[in-house]
Formats: structure tokens, C-alpha cells, sequence
């Protein structure tokens, strides 16, 4: 099944990642990943729920959950003067209208990166990729997936070393758009929440999910 045919529905979780085009990366400098997170807080957090994110220079990965029908109703009335909502009456519509902010993200991105690099064309792969996830122990691995996938590709050998992910969020105090309450209930506290992790983690590189 193709990523674009799989659905963003309401209350559902998902994997999602894309890669840059070709040789090219998303992100050369620290200040790149603050402004992509700040776009992607203007257009895609009002949508749905974050609960890990990792980027890396040519990849990223969101686990996100999708908010409900009324919520995201409710953000295109105050995002448009005479919205349409005639497309909201089936879940194919739904999922356009979620994915057209994913659209907007990236094509946002690319305009300033294009123009801070004397560049043309595209930047991301067409049809970001997307998996539904549908049991508790995907959740768990998946979540340590994202943390680890630095280490996973080399670019570092300590999570706490790579500051581009939403590990920082977790083991912080600081105030964070992430789901970081519901997930710290999820697995019990901090502790148990590092300790999934070192056990889970890419103590030697391998595979531990088939995205990549």
C-alpha cells in the first residue's frame, strides 16, 4: 500500500518520515532545525498531537496522532474568512486537509532554504511516507526508534549528544508542545522511560524498525 493512499484519520497515530531529494540535505547549520520546528509548530501542530520527533541533516521522523474532527474543524474556520468544508464529509477529505498542512510545511521550508542557499527546485521527496500504528508494542519501539536514530546512522554515539530530537524534551523541565505527560504515564516515569531506551537503543547499530 502506497503512503498516500494510507489515511490520516482522527484519533489514529502514525510514523511519519521522508527523506531529502538526491544527494541534498534538509539542514546545514543549528539554525535551519529551529526554523524548520518553528514552521512546523505554525503548520502542523495545530493539527495534531507530537509525541516523538528526530531530525537529522538528510531525514526526519514525527510519531504523531492525529486531533480530532471538531479541533481540526475548528483551526481551518480560524485559519480561512469562507472556509469550504465540504470536503470533511468523508475521511479521504479529512486526510487531504491534514496532509495539505504537511504540504505547507515543506513548502514553506523549502522557499526560505531555497533563497538562504541560492537554490531551485525541490527539496523534499514527493508523497511523504506515513505508517499507521496499531499496537501498543509498535508505540514503544517505534518511540525508542526515533531517539535512536542518530546513533542508528552514525551521527553520534550518545542520544543526549544529538539535540535535534524530542529525547531533550523528555529528561528536561522546561515547558514543551510535546505529549511529553501522557507519554512519562505511558511508561511509568523518567526512569523507566531512560531505561527502555538504553535497552532498546542502538547499543551497537542494527535494524530495530524497516523504515530507516
Amino acid at each position: 500500500m502506497s503512503a498516500k493512499s494510507i489515511l490520516l484519520q482522527s484519533g489514529r497515530t502514525y510514523h511519519i518520515w521522508t527523506h531529502a531529494n538526491g544527494d541534498d540535505n534538509f539542514f546545514r547549520c543549528e539554525d535551519n532545525y529551529h526554523y524548520f520546528l518553528k514552521k512546523y509548530r505554525h503548520h502542523v501542530h495545530p493539527v495534531v498531537d507530537t509525541f516523538a520527533y528526530c531530525l537529522m541533516p538528510n531525514h526526519f521522523h514525527f510519531m504523531v496522532r492525529v486531533k480530532s474532527e471538531d479541533e481540526i474543524l475548528d483551526f481551518v474556520r480560524k485559519k480561512k474568512k469562507k472556509p469550504n468544508l465540504q470536503g470533511f464529509q468523508n475521511l479521504e477529505g479529512l486526510s487531504k486537509a491534514i496532509s495539505q498542512q504537511f504540504s505547507n510545511l515543506f513548502n514553506a521550508y523549502t522557499k526560505a532554504y531555497n533563497k538562504k542557499y541560492d537554490r531551485k527546485g525541490s527539496l523534499f521527496m514527493s508523497n511523504f511516507r506515513r505508517k499507521l500504528i496499531e499496537s501498543d508494542e509498535y508505540f514503544v519501539r517505534l518511540f525508542v526508534y526515533i531517539h535512536n536514530n542518530p546513533i542508528h546512522h552514525g551521527f553520534t554515539d550518545d542520544l543526549n549528544d544529538w539535540p535535534f530530537s524530542s529525547w531533550h524534551a523528555y529528561i528536561s523541565k522546561k515547558r514543551t508542545g510535546i505529549r511529553k505527560e501522557e507519554v512519562l504515564k505511558w511508561f511509568g516515569d523518567i526512569d523507566s522511560l531512560k531505561a527502555i531506551h538504553r535497552k532498546c537503543g542502538y547499543l551497537k547499530r542494527g535494524v530495530l524498525l524497516e523504515e530507516g
